[in-house]
């Protein structure tokens, strides 16, 4: 992480039902609360690569830029 990026961590836990959802495209985004209480917001899209069978779960980071702009996301535990 470089001097200028930013990171927030959450947890996470959506059935594979409910995050059809926003895989099919009826809700683009989605919206959690840090772990420092900020209120995170970010497409849907960003979480796909950490579907599994049983949906989404566990601990993940938020990085973004200076100015708030994603640069990528990884799940902690």
């Amino acid at each position: 992480m470089t001097a200028t990026e930013k990171k927030f961590t959450f947890r996470l836990k959506l059935t594979q039902q409910q995050f059809l959802r926003y895989y099919q495209g009826s809700a683009s985004s989605v919206q959690v609360r840090s772990e420092t209480g900020q209120t995170l917001q970010f497409p849907a899209y960003r979480l796909r690569s950490f579907l599994t069978a049983s949906g989404i779960e566990g601990r993940f980071a938020l990085i973004v830029d200076q100015d708030n702009r994603f640069i990528r996301m990884e799940k902690l535990s």
